[in-house]
């Protein structure tokens, strides 16, 4: 596996399978982690690839990052200087085929390496309620629920309209890299 900083996705991405399972979703009150999961009916969720991602993307307030493995594409995650002070990470995916190696764990640790040499000291991502397994690896990574938004999504249609905003942080500095690396990258 190849981690590479990159000034833009490649076309070729807009045919990866990034997509995810929903059969189940996170339930409040979220003053405070999510302990409560609720089954849902099964469904297939997919994003579409914000076009931004295609163009260049390397100033000096943004980094991506490209996961690659025999020429396939494994996953990316978009990260920007944010107005508050913190990184937020504008995006990260893994394809379905690459899931469950540590490529996830590995691309964020990326994140915090970039956070830290720009001299910040926080991470904000944002989720859905019923992207249950991001929540869950967010919370293994160290990040913290610092709030959350039930009207974010609702003029989007239907299908979203019940969807929880959930807003994670994490404090970058005190992120301890575990000793070995799950996924082999090249910088």
């Amino acid at each position: 596996m190849q981690i590479i900083r990159v000034d833009a996705l490649p076309r070729s991405a807009e045919e990866v399978d990034f997509s995810f399972e929903i059969d189940s979703v996170l339930v409040g009150p979220f003053d405070a982690a999510p302990s409560r999961i609720e089954p849902r009916a099964q469904r297939r969720k997919a994003y579409e690839t914000d076009d931004a991602l295609f163009e260049r993307c390397d100033g000096p307030d943004s980094v991506l990052f490209l996961a690659s493995e025999g020429g396939d594409i494994a996953g990316y995650i978009a990260a920007s200087r944010g107005w508050n002070g913190c990184v937020m990470v504008d995006d990260i995916a893994v394809a379905r085929s690459f899931r469950r190696r540590g490529l996830a764990t590995a691309l964020m640790d990326r994140v915090v390496d970039w956070t830290l040499d720009q001299g910040l000291g926080a991470i904000r991502l944002e989720t859905q309620s019923n992207n249950v397994a991001a929540c869950r690896f967010y919370m293994r990574y160290g990040f913290v629920l610092g709030g959350y938004d039930r009207l974010l999504y609702r003029e989007l249609g239907p299908d979203v309209a019940d969807e929880v905003a959930l807003f994670w942080y994490l404090n970058a500095a005190a992120r301890k890299r575990p000793a070995g690396a799950d996924v082999q990258t090249a910088s």
